[in-house]
């Protein structure tokens, strides 16, 4: 059994420039997305927006997403399509030229779970009650972290943090998404950093193991400490959370 709840805060942002959702399709599969188009670009809600309602048409449509192969090669050129639509939006208007957002998705059927991420959307799985992240950020504070030159504590406070390597639309050219099979646990969390950035791993995971609430309730306490905390420091952002649980068969 499925028990999902997604939500889009703006964290008293002026603009909310994350799409999300949780959608099936009519084989009862999954597709879990987070979009967060980039602060500090033009129109980066109608890049997260291209890219949510691309992804979302298409997966509606299927019967099925087919074997583990099948289902990499649909997301995989199923995102070059949605990054290839920011690029034309881009050009044929010139407020968006530099138009771009972030994608972390999770495909989920009975038999496989999918997860890829391009920019520094994350996506977490949670399995007897510990919270485990299956993607890594494409930023400069990742490589910096992975060539050794910096900590991971460092790479907590660093000032370019956000500074990402990797997006769809104007930054790159290529749309190439990282994916990986992930094992199915008791829980998938995807997110923007709004989350990331306000509360630790141990802070999210101690919300999600919270059996006192549904899971609408864990999403709404996660998005109302985001903002207690953004409130605090003055470094409010858009929080965006899609969560499943899955109980039964499916988990096992």
């Amino acid at each position: 059994m499925i028990k999902s709840f997604y939500a889009t805060d703006d964290g008293d942002r002026t603009l909310n420039e994350d799409s999300v959702c949780i959608l099936s399709n009519k084989s009862g599969e999954h597709m879990m997305l987070v979009a967060d188009g980039l602060g500090g670009y033009n129109k980066g809600e109608v890049a997260s927006s291209i890219v949510l309602t691309h992804m979302g048409r298409e997966f509606t449509r299927l019967v099925s997403v087919g074997t583990r192969d099948e289902a990499v090669n649909w997301i995989s050129e199923n995102v070059k399509k949605a990054h290839a639509k920011i690029r034309e939006y881009a050009e044929n208007h010139k407020d968006a030229e530099s138009m771009a957002t972030t994608i972390v998705i999770a495909i989920l059927t009975k038999d496989f779970l999918l997860v890829g991420n391009v920019g520094d959307s994350m996506a977490y799985v949670l399995k007897n009650e510990k919270l485990y992240p299956v993607t890594k950020p494409h930023n400069f504070v990742r490589y910096l972290v992975e060539s050794g030159e910096i900590s991971e504590e460092e790479a907590k406070a660093h000032p370019k943090k956000h500074c990402v390597t990797r997006a769809l639309g104007n930054i790159g050219d290529s749309g190439e998404i990282d994916l990986k099979d992930v094992e199915i646990g008791d829980a998938i969390l995807l997110c923007s950093d709004g989350l990331t950035d306000m509360l630790s791993d141990d802070q999210i995971e101690r919300v999600l193991n919270d059996n006192k609430l549904s899971v609408e309730g864990k999403v709404g306490k996660l998005i109302k400490k985001c903002k207690a905390r953004g409130t605090e420091t003055n470094k409010n952002d858009n929080i965006s959370i899609a969560c499943l649980f899955i109980e039964g068969d499916e988990s096992k």
